[in-house]
């Protein structure tokens, strides 16, 4: 039964959304772009919520450092891409293409191994003390907030390099729209059912999922439930850096980013329902939707600050209805 109300909870915001949207948008083709927009908004919020929900649900750890490994994504991004940086590829290899796929996977292993040194130096001994992984988790976010900006600065970086991907457009409804864009929502919905099956499917997610259950039973099996752990979080930290690394081309890099996606992120896993991947996943495109709703609506108005609080409101509305969020359970 619950189930069955936030279905119809998230079926009435969607379809809300959606015809507010066409009946303030000016053309097919305005609707078109919010609704791209919103996608791949929402898809940019899945890969940092992805993480953090995926920590919080096996290990009961809020990891309030990942927007900081968003963050760190796409300044690792940025310099390999680009001429100039701490990593200089342009000259040993000098198709934008394949530079880019570079700084991608180059991002994934710098968030995966900063995330690994997390968990096995700092997390490990706190597992047991919550109050005390929030504080710590916190504190690393601004280290790595500060090495940063000592070592880019804090000049925001736009993001200059052309690559296919990104100069490819489409028409519809006589707009045009960017092919990066529907890029990035392929790989999102993607990334959505590649973990889903991992989890579920895959004998490492039986392992894990049986980990939390009865961690000594599957010791008793001679598997290092720790090491697992250490993979779990890992993932979570890799997958917030992909993100960073393929919004860099839209975003750029800034220092102020990482908060700004951790604070929509958290209200995705809170509405979604703390720790449920599904909820989790549903949570980013509704959230990604009314963000770009809100933009669109708050166009030639005072109401700048909108689309800004819009991640909120829906949380404070969610939760209304359903205290738990959408899929969450009493905890």
């Amino acid at each position: 039964m619950r189930r069955h109300t936030s279905v119809l909870v998230i079926i009435a915001i969607i379809v809300g959304l959606l015809a507010y949207s066409f009946f303030n948008s000016r053309s097919l083709g305005s609707f078109g772009i919010t609704v791209l927009s919103g996608l791949f908004q929402g898809m940019l919020l899945f890969l940092v919520a992805s993480g953090m929900s995926i920590v919080f649900g096996l290990m009961d750890i809020l990891n309030m450092a990942q927007g900081t490994y968003f963050m760190v994504g796409t300044y690792v991004a940025y310099d390999i891409q680009h001429a100039g940086g701490l990593i200089d590829l342009t000259a040993s290899v000098p198709d934008p293409n394949l530079r880019f796929f570079i700084a991608v996977v180059g991002a994934i292993l710098v968030g995966a191994g900063l995330g690994a040194i997390l968990e096995r130096g700092l997390l490990r001994p706190l597992y047991a003390r919550p109050v005390f992984q929030l504080v710590l988790t916190f504190g690393v976010a601004l280290v790595l907030t500060e090495i940063i900006t000592l070592v880019w600065s804090t000049t925001p970086y736009s993001w200059t390099e052309t690559f296919g991907v990104r100069e490819g457009f489409f028409e519809l409804f006589g707009q045009r729209f960017s092919t990066y864009r529907l890029f990035v929502v392929g790989m999102g919905f993607l990334l959505i059912i590649s973990i889903a099956l991992l989890l579920q499917r895959s004998r490492i997610g039986i392992i894990i999922r049986a980990g939390v259950e009865d961690s000594e039973m599957v010791e008793s099996l001679g598997i290092n439930v720790r090491a697992v752990f250490t993979l779990v979080f890992t993932l979570g930290c890799a997958v917030a850096a992909l993100g960073g690394a393929v919004a860099a081309p839209f975003l750029g890099a800034s220092t102020t980013i990482g908060s700004t996606f951790l604070l929509q992120a958290i209200a995705v896993v809170v509405l979604g329902g703390m720790g449920s991947y599904v909820g989790t996943a549903v949570g980013s495109i509704m959230v990604g939707l009314a963000i770009a709703v809100a933009q669109d609506a708050a166009i030639g108005t005072s109401f700048s600050i909108l689309p800004s609080i819009t991640p909120m409101l829906l949380l404070i509305l969610i939760l209304l209805v359903r205290p738990s969020g959408l899929f969450g359970s009493n905890r």
